[in-house]
């Protein structure tokens, strides 16, 4: 991690709450920050991803604005955790061109659309393209050849994987734990993780808007994480009907690949609607504006893609089947192709800080935490 302006201040502020440790319970990064006497850059990127924004420490602080230190830990950490998307991603290049920028992510899913619907033209005429179909097998793929879907979505998924996969390598190289990981340290990481423990403050929730605590946010990420799973798990399912017991799609409604992703899609239209909607009338203080952007455009790339697929169910047997799945198919590509570098990668990231803390905590002598 290099020494940027937001990493000098967060070595700052993260010097003066180590003095002053009011908030040692609030959450993992105060007990994390009582373990260290010095703040290396690879310090302070682990302990940013392993801030999960409740802004409880913010409320409770004595030095916050208006006071002449200005410590505002929560939007202190933000940048650093944007600035540590970008330094870890692969390639760079990439990273630095979605950093912060809403707009750039927009144009790749209106191109993605188009790429989409050009090649379901060009494969099917236009006459069988606004064809109504009966519902019988493999009729989804006389408007787009699955080989066609498998190669694209595959090869981009795949490449999203992979640069996942390099940017948590990098992480880990720079921010991680040099101490061995254990079976008991993964174990409470995927339950910290699962649980979204840290989303709730001190226990009794997030400040979401001014100082009331609420769970809110983590039940609509708890909402938007399931439906995502779902929707992986509903894709998953219907490949195994299809490759290994030929049972092609469509699906009928109460087949599993049908509900799951039904399911799924609705939980993930939830929880983006309703993340975004907390964004309009937040507290701006705490929180890094200038990732707004970028924010936004994420939630509603992920809305409009589980949105689509449910409007493409609703719809699969009318003439409006081609047009409702180029443009699903669409919005999907965009997401695998923005997926490293955009906000969803804090997943990742957040989970291998989870890890980090889990081995020091796995390492502590007894009596401590």
């Amino acid at each position: 991690m290099q020494e940027t302006d937001a990493v000098l201040n967060a070595r700052r502020e993260m010097e003066i709450c180590n003095a002053c440790r009011y908030c040692e319970g609030f959450c993992a990064v105060f007990p994390a920050v009582e373990l260290r006497r010095e703040f290396s850059a690879g310090d302070l990127s682990y302990l940013a991803n392993l801030c999960h924004g409740c802004r409880g420490c913010y409320y409770a602080c004595q030095y916050a604005p208006p006071h002449e230190w200005g410590i505002n830990v929560p939007r202190t950490l933000a940048e650093v955790r944007a600035e540590s998307y970008v330094e870890y991603a692969w390639p760079p290049a990439f990273a630095r061109a979605f950093e912060r920028n809403g707009v750039v992510v927009s144009l790749v899913a209106a191109l993605s659309i188009a790429a989409i619907l050009l090649i379901a033209m060009a494969i099917s005429a236009p006459g069988q393209f606004f064809a109504a179909r009966p519902m019988v097998p493999d009729a989804l793929y006389a408007v787009i050849p699955l080989w066609a879907m498998q190669v694209v979505g595959l090869g981009t998924f795949g490449f999203s994987l992979f640069a996942l996969w390099k940017g948590a390598a990098n992480f880990w190289k720079d921010a991680g734990s040099a101490s061995p990981i254990t079976l008991k340290a993964i174990s409470i990481a995927c339950w910290d993780a699962v649980t979204l423990k840290n989303l709730g403050g001190g226990g009794d929730g997030c400040n979401d808007n001014s100082e009331r605590f609420s769970l809110r946010r983590r039940h609509l990420h708890h909402a938007m994480a399931g439906g995502f799973m779902l929707c992986f798990a509903a894709t998953t399912v219907g490949f195994i009907y299809h490759s290994f017991l030929g049972w092609p799609a469509p699906y009928s409604f109460f087949s599993a690949p049908v509900l799951l992703g039904s399911v799924g899609g609705v939980l993930l239209v939830i929880g983006t609607v309703g993340l975004f909607a907390m964004k309009l009338v937040e507290d701006p203080m705490p929180v890094a504006r200038r990732m707004l952007s970028g924010e936004v455009a994420m939630l509603v790339l992920l809305a409009l893609a589980a949105a689509t697929g449910l409007f493409l169910l609703a719809v699969r047997a009318s003439g409006a089947l081609g047009i409702a799945m180029a443009i699903h198919l669409g919005f999907i590509l965009a997401l695998f192709l923005v997926l490293p570098y955009s906000k969803m990668v804090h997943g990742v990231y957040r989970f291998a800080a989870l890890l980090r803390r889990a081995v020091e905590r796995d390492m502590k002598p007894l009596g401590g935490e």
